[in-house]
């Protein structure tokens, strides 16, 4: 066996004590905490990461649970009193957008999901310097410094964002989401 099958093996089977302690620790960080190496290394090295200058993990932790709109004050109609708040972003897209807007200088190269309790989910971000030297020279990350791949999360670009607008799905029931479903309402309408 593989020594990344070892790893998934353990995470799935972590002893529950150990991670209550953890999360205790984790409630009282800030919300963005740069780490030294990631907590789920399988995970990390399948969505891109390698530890070499250049490449930073950090943690990011999301309130959970249901969002409302400001309460409406005046012009009582029913259609407006809806105030539950529809996301349609995924929690783990929206810790993307908070890394980076933590670190603006890097990049987010991918996420994954490490921990959750009542109140707060926790992901891991691998984001990337594209001013390193290393990362320009390297084939795998190069493509990072390139002006196309700007604030590649607030553009909704990442997987896990890719995911939430629906670029996941392909074929048959898909065809109003590409480029987006804003632009194609749009088409057809000069």
């Amino acid at each position: 066996m593989a020594l990344s099958k070892y790893l998934k093996q353990s995470w799935a089977e972590h002893p529950r004590a150990v991670w209550q302690e953890r999360l205790v620790q984790w409630r009282k960080d800030p919300a963005t905490v740069r780490v030294e190496h990631p907590i789920r290394l399988d995970r990390a090295r399948a969505i891109g990461y390698k530890a070499k200058p250049g490449i930073i993990v950090l943690r990011q932790r999301i309130k959970r649970g249901g969002k409302m709109r400001p309460q409406i004050r005046a012009g009582r109609r029913s259609k407006h009193m809806r105030r539950k708040f529809i996301l349609s972003k995924s929690y783990q897209a929206m810790a993307e957008v908070r890394a980076n807007r933590k670190y603006p200088n890097l990049e987010v190269l991918n996420s994954y999901y490490v921990a959750s309790d009542g109140m707060h989910a926790w992901y891991e971000i691998v984001m990337l310097d594209p001013r390193s030297p290393v990362i320009s020279s390297d084939p795998h990350y190069s493509w990072v410094a390139n002006p196309a791949n700007r604030r590649r999360a607030f553009r909704g670009l990442t997987m896990a964002a890719r995911k939430s607008r629906g670029l996941l799905n392909k074929g048959r029931g898909a065809e109003k989401i590409r480029p987006s479903l804003r632009s194609h309402g749009r088409r057809g309408t000069a």
